[in-house]
């Protein structure tokens, strides 16, 4: 799994992707998602890793079964609320 931390002046954005999604293009309706190097490829992390970064995370953009099930074993991520694009689960976090 990739994990990519996004960092701005007053935000963090810790982006998790399977590796093999990296270029893909998922479509949902009018929709296309593009999981792109840019925004996805970091580093290859454990689960341990990933699992850690979403729990500190203010926010989180994830997708791939793998990189789903780290953030629901994390706690961050109810089941019930991961969507599927093409059959690949996704979730976003955002901590208010």
């Amino acid at each position: 799994m990739y994990l990519k931390i996004h960092r701005s002046t007053n935000q963090i954005l810790v982006a998790v992707c399977d590796k093999e999604l990296v270029g893909k293009k998922l479509t949902k309706g009018e929709i296309v998602i593009d999981i792109s190097e840019g925004f996805y490829k970091g580093e290859i992390a454990s689960e341990e890793t990933i699992v850690q970064a979403i729990r500190n995370a203010p926010s989180a953009n994830i997708f791939g079964t793998r990189s789903i099930q780290c953030a629901i074993d994390s706690g961050a991520v109810d089941p019930e609320c991961v969507i599927y694009i093409e059959g690949t689960p996704h979730a976003q976090i955002y901590k208010l």
